[in-house]
């Protein structure tokens, strides 16, 4: 039997999704729509797997491990695990410099040490 995780969404990545959404809906409603109940679905999985996703390979290459992510294409959603909770942490568009997302996160303190969600 899969053990059951709390999931919990930080600001940063509930801001990420929003964004994602804003910008698809512009120019299709029905796609952003789509978007937002995919990446949902994908991340709020009740029998979430600690090994499920893979270690999120930018971090990976730094010495990072405790990161990983799923992927909902073309997004990819990092997440960590702690304990009996996992924390959404962000949403990248793969199609994105994903390092440069990353660096721009850690320099604005919102993405590696905020696990608060609201």
């Amino acid at each position: 039997m899969s053990k059951i995780y709390k999931i919990k969404w930080t600001s940063n990545a509930k801001e990420d999704l929003l964004n994602i959404v804003d910008y698809i809906k512009k120019d299709n409603l029905s796609a952003a729509r789509k978007i937002y109940e995919q990446i949902k679905e994908k991340a709020q999985s009740s029998n979430f797997f600690s090994l499920r996703g893979r270690v999120v390979p930018e971090l990976l290459k730094e010495g990072i491990t405790i990161y990983r992510e799923l992927i909902a294409q073309p997004y990819r959603i990092m997440y960590k695990i702690e304990n009996d909770t996992v924390y959404i942490m962000a949403i990248f568009d793969s199609r994105q410099n994903v390092e440069e997302l990353l660096l721009q996160k850690l320099l604005r303190g919102h993405m590696l040490t905020n696990h608060r969600s609201k």
